[in-house]
């Protein structure tokens, strides 16, 4: 059983769950990153964390004693399933806006603690966001990292009729232009890249495996072994997401043991969309919990034989994007955490 510290009480269905886990399953840790844009009390909500939020986030991640490590090492790490039972944080700015090197950058600083910051080139020196002086100042400071979040954060993905020419043209001119462009003012640009929006395909995995970059999306979950290069998780730390109630879990969550290559392009066919999972004999249906983007929780089929576990929201969804998130207990009272995101082109771009 986990030596790691559990609730007082339990129930004996829990205790029952937790010593069956902790046969089937090694005791292990993965990496979590957290991915912000605005740290700010008068920028949108919808992609703005407080500053006292952050601050209490910052402290919990002290208080778990959780090790910050820089955004690099900590996925090839991770992936190499090289942290056995040292789970790690790593934090990620998107966009870079003022208020981070305002805000957030002086309290990272501080405690000595690395973080990303992804940059979308055209942006930088208009009104709200880092200009070049700073970003190349910000880069020199230890654990720093400036990497790529595409020239003009453009909606990436192929769009309906586009050929696939123009498609690849359109969208490796945009990677590599920013690629280039950090190179000639910060001397370096990370194999690393953020999708514009969290979206991605199949097709713009192919783009970023080609050139050997790691591909960061907006959906939620741990990095680890069965983690795929381009398609990393994070969970977003805005207000509504980053609430201390329920960062606990997220940041001791374990990568979902699904090869994440299997699971299917999120690019939508159909609404709602269908989700098939080969569940490992480790788990077991019965204590999965899968819910949907505005839905809530939503119900599951099962298929003893195969053990496939089938995801499928019961209405349609009206937005661009959504995600079903899967959650089975680990053996020490934590996460598995499975974040499936899907793109409806139907409907417009923000």
């Amino acid at each position: 059983m986990s030596r790691l510290t559990r609730p007082p009480i339990r129930t004996l269905a829990a205790l029952c769950i937790a010593a069956w886990l902790a046969i089937a399953t090694p005791l292990h840790a993965d990496l979590v990153i957290l991915q912000y844009h605005h740290v700010s009390d008068a920028t949108p909500p919808s992609t703005s964390t407080s500053r006292s939020l952050f601050q209490a986030q910052l402290d919990l991640i002290a208080a778990q004693r959780l090790e910050v490590v820089a955004l690099d090492e900590g996925t090839r790490a991770a992936i190499r399933g090289d942290l056995t039972n040292r789970q790690q944080i790593a934090i990620t700015f998107d966009d870079a806006y003022s208020s981070v090197l305002s805000h957030a950058a002086p309290r990272l600083l501080e405690r000595g603690w690395p973080f990303t910051v992804f940059v979308n080139t055209d942006a930088v020196g208009r009104q709200g966001y880092m200009n070049w002086q700073q970003l190349t100042e910000l880069a020199a400071k230890p654990g720093v990292l400036i990497a790529n979040h595409s020239a003009d954060h453009g909606h990436l993905v192929r769009r309906p009729g586009e050929a696939h020419a123009d498609w690849r043209r359109r969208a490796s001119n945009s990677l590599d232009r920013a690629q280039n462009a950090l190179q000639r003012h910060l001397g370096d640009a990370p194999p690393l890249f953020a999708y514009p929006y969290g979206e991605f395909s199949a097709e713009l995995e192919q783009l970023l495996e080609g050139r050997g970059w790691f591909g960061f999306g907006q959906h939620s979950g741990a990095v680890g072994p069965t983690s795929a290069a381009t398609r990393l998780p994070r969970f977003p730390m805005a207000n509504t997401y980053g609430q201390l109630a329920t960062l606990g879990d997220k940041l001791h969550s374990r990568a979902f043991p699904v090869e994440a290559a299997s699971l299917p392009d999120g690019v939508l066919e159909q609404n709602p969309p269908t989700l098939t999972l080969q569940l490992p004999g480790a788990l077991s249906h019965h204590h999965m919990s899968c819910f949907a983007s505005g839905q809530g929780r939503i119900e599951t089929r099962w298929d003893e034989q195969s053990r496939q576990l089938t995801v499928t929201a019961p209405q349609p969804f009206h937005s661009r994007r959504f995600r079903y998130n899967c959650t089975h207990p680990t053996e020490n009272g934590h996460y598995f955490w499975l974040s499936q995101p899907w793109l409806d082109q139907a409907q417009a771009p923000d």
